[in-house]
């Protein structure tokens, strides 16, 4: 009974500390990509309100690599640069994430699977 209970309680913890790396993860992500400046403004994503801490998520796909889901609300609706946005994001990740990934984009106008 006891080994049950170890396992379990194992199990749960394991989640939940999964969960937190998942976490710390998203807010790197995030850090990186608030800084992007708008292709027609002087403002950055995060000013614009194009980009916020909640539109990020990071899923595990195994041990080392991760899933990172951004979506992101262009300015106006149906907004020409939706796509150079989404490339602006992916770009930014490759260079300066530190960890393994894949991106997907989803904008509010298109949905880019990168």
């Amino acid at each position: 009974m006891e080994l049950l209970s170890g396992l379990l309680s194992a199990l749960l913890g394991g989640s939940k500390g999964r969960t937190r790396v998942m976490e710390e993860r998203a807010l790197e992500v995030y850090d990186i990509i608030r800084s992007i400046r708008d292709p027609e403004k002087p403002s950055t994503l995060e000013d614009l309100e194009v980009v916020s801490e909640s539109c990020v998520t990071v899923e595990g796909l195994d041990e080392e690599s991760f899933l990172v889901i951004i979506r992101f609300t262009p300015t106006v609706p149906h907004c020409s640069l939706a796509t150079l946005i989404g490339l602006c994001l992916r770009v930014k990740l490759q260079r300066c994430l530190s960890f393994k990934h894949k991106v997907r984009n989803l904008s509010a106008t298109a949905i880019l699977d990168t």
